[in-house]
């Protein structure tokens, strides 16, 4: 008899099945296969929160071809993916399959490679009831909030609102970033800036810094003026100088929240994007002649843990690529910093170092080939030596003030020779190469230059920084960041502008009505600590049933309070600058199933409504009536098209530019560049005009 395995997507299916041979049938779950009901509450919350689960709509065919499968099979091994979730997957296949348990095992592994699945086959065990009973907890607990707090969210705000226990901290996060903004006051401070040369005519810049032995600030130019006046006729000498060597150490390999933030920073991939991608990666991909492959490690983990394994591929492939000087004498150890981490999986690696990216870049979309390529210079990196960097630091006396001078020189690449770490918000200062000063070697200034500055806002959250903040924070887990995102989104509670999430006047009202009457929902600690409570189960050593009825009982005197204390919350209506063209009305702002879209203020009299555009100030070049806007296609590609549509059909791939063609007035489309064309190529198929564009802005 051949023995059966169950996955949960039929790529990890197919590639499995290639390693296994005939002795195996490989069938995939499709994730869940049983769950709680969408219609109804589904919790017995008087007999010890006992969980009413039902087949998933669509699945009886699937169960009853894994029921058939399993009575076939001698033995079944459930290898769903090895965290929580996946435990409990395997649970319900189990409590699903109509065969005697003592047939079931339970295997995991954390890549997909032949090694690792015949591996995970020679370990074998029972299912984990302390992981299901966690995950079950945090299921049953995200029921309960959502189940109670949505319906009084549709009575006393508006229906199709939903809130939990995590995706409603992350939107109180936002609210609150956003008030800081709003409340924030700038405050003045100057700056003065000397340009200096040196005997041999070397230039250098150096900062006004200090006033006797204390720190010079500059509040407002009365006090700047005056510091120039000071700075009048005397002399400027080089009072001390300080050198030293600097090493910068590498960043660690991936964790989810990392990868996800690094990701945002370079190459654009919202969250979710990013871990469909390296679920892809993860399941496995035909290589040619190679076969199929998982090509990196279980992409849902907060460890930073590398086996020693990988450690000495990562060190062969780094001294063939890059020579021995930059192997260190022992493969680093990284530590796990994330507040609350579990450590249960490796860092997220390539499966095989070997396996260059320009390797497997023809078998990979571009998508695919960035995000490994990404991962894989990260991770070497991560066993390289660090960098070693020339320091030195100046002080120029001027009298009572003393200006100070940085420089750096990277005197060994190490780890720099592959991967930098990308940044968020802050803007690294670049330090420039200091000239050979010698301490009591006068210098001439050539200016001074004084710059008024304000202090700026915090920035809004980005999904990486947000993502980052969650983690901090103890917020989550990782597999919620990217899920958490995309439902704060579909309700429109926030929204993206210019790559920043902002709240919306809904997210803002809803956020504060849950502060004043469910302060622990929202409540960071209180949130964290859950998620402790939940490891905690997992460990065995905590009881669910009773981390639920302490939840519950205080938890649902407060929904009965709210249901009686809380009226109904107006949400002001967001108006437009376009009249409707049917009744003359200004149109106001609403939000669907799809987003924004605008709809006139008199329905039901008047019911029309239209989706916003984007217009880019660029007549149509086949009706010349219209004007080009954004449009999307199906697959959620950008194109442009007229605005007169269906009357005039014109479409473009490319984005039009601002100006026409200079040679014979047709439109032309911009090349390359995100924010700016690099080249412009007229449309006109007669006109082989094109030019290279610098310094424009779109």
């Amino acid at each position: 008899m051949k023995s059966l395995v169950i996955v949960e997507s039929p790529a990890k299916a197919k590639t499995i099945e290639k390693y296994l041979g005939k002795k195996f049938t490989v069938k995939a779950s499709l994730g869940h296969v049983v769950d709680l009901p969408k219609s109804q509450f589904g919790v017995d919350v008087e007999n010890d929160f006992n969980p009413k689960y039902i087949k998933i709509r669509g699945k009886a065919k699937l169960i009853k071809e894994l029921q058939a499968s399993a009575k076939k099979a001698e033995v079944v091994y459930l290898a769903t993916d090895p965290d929580r979730e996946g435990e409990a997957i395997s649970w319900h296949l189990a409590n699903t399959l109509t065969v005697d348990k003592s047939c079931i095992k339970r295997i995991e592994f954390h890549e997909i490679t032949k090694k690792a699945v015949e591996k995970s086959l020679k370990n074998a065990r029972e299912i984990d009831l302390d992981r299901v009973h966690a995950q079950q907890a945090r299921r049953i607990l995200d029921r309960i909030v959502g189940y109670q707090l949505s319906p009084l969210l549709w009575q006393k705000v508006r229906r199709g609102l939903s809130a939990g226990r995590v995706q409603s901290v992350a939107v109180r996060l936002i609210c609150e970033r956003e008030k800081e903004i709003v409340s924030f006051k700038p405050e003045e401070y100057w700056s003065i800036t000397g340009r200096f040369k040196t005997i041999k005519q070397e230039p250098f810049v150096a900062k006004l810094a200090l006033r006797g032995k204390k720190k010079l600030e500059l509040h407002n130019q009365v006090e700047t003026d005056q510091a120039l006046n000071d700075l009048k006729g005397v002399n400027y000498e080089v009072a001390a100088v300080k050198r030293k060597e600097r090493l910068r150490n590498p960043a660690p390999p991936f964790t989810t929240s990392s990868l996800q933030q690094e990701a945002a920073r370079k190459l654009g991939f919202g969250a979710k994007r990013t871990m469909m991608i390296a679920q892809q990666l993860y399941e496995g991909l035909e290589l040619g002649d190679e076969g199929t492959h998982g090509l990196i490690t279980y992409m849902r983990t907060d460890s930073v843990r590398v086996a020693a394994e990988a450690q000495q591929e990562a060190r062969e492939v780094i001294s063939k690529l890059y020579g021995q000087n930059f192997l260190p004498e022992k493969s680093p150890f990284y530590k796990t910093k994330a507040t609350g981490a579990q450590d249960a999986h490796e860092a997220i690696r390539p499966t095989n170092v070997f396996w260059l990216p320009e390797k497997v870049k023809p078998y990979l979309s571009r998508d695919q080939f960035r995000l490994y390529q990404l991962l894989w210079e990260r991770f070497v990196a991560s066993q390289m030596r660090p960098a070693i960097l020339d320091t030195v630091s100046a002080d120029i006396r001027a009298g009572d003030y003393t200006f100070k001078a940085t420089g750096s020189v990277i005197k060994f690449l190490g780890f720099l020779e592959v991967y930098q770490e990308g940044k968020d918000d802050e803007k690294e200062e670049q330090e420039e190469h200091l000239p050979d000063l010698k301490v009591g070697e006068k210098v001439d200034l050539e200016k001074l230059d004084p710059r008024q500055h304000f202090t700026q806002p915090p920035p809004r959250f980005t999904e990486a920084t947000l993502i980052k903040t969650l983690e901090e924070k103890g917020i989550g887990r990782p597999s919620t960041y990217a899920p958490t995102i995309d439902i704060i989104l579909k309700r429109n509670y926030i929204e993206v502008e210019s790559k920043r999430l902002k709240p919306t006047e809904l997210g803002q009202i809803v956020v504060d009505l849950l502060i004043q009457q469910f302060s622990n929902i929202v409540d960071y600690d209180f949130t964290a600590e859950m998620e402790k409570k939940f490891d905690s189960i997992a460990e065995g050593n905590l009881d669910w049933v009773q981390v639920l009825a302490d939840f519950y009982d205080p938890f649902n005197k407060e929904v009965e309070v709210a249901k009686e204390s809380i009226g109904k919350v107006e949400v002001p209506q967001e108006e437009s600058d376009v009249q409707c063209e049917r009744c003359g009305r200004t149109m106001i702002y609403k939000y669907g199933r799809f987003g924004k879209f605008l709809a006139c203020p008199g329905y039901p009299e008047c019911k029309n409504a239209k989706s916003i555009q984007k217009v880019l100030g660029v007549s149509c070049p086949k009706c010349g009536e219209g004007e080009i806007i954004e449009k999307r296609s199906k697959k959620k590609r950008l194109f442009y098209g007229c605005n007169r549509y269906p009357e005039c059909d014109f479409v473009s791939w490319e984005r039009p530019y601002k100006e026409p063609c200079p040679d014979c007035g047709s439109m032309q489309v911009a090349k390359g560049g995100k924010k700016e064309p690099k080249k412009v190529i007229c449309l006109n198929e007669s006109c082989n005009h094109t030019e290279e564009v610098s310094n424009s802005e779109e």
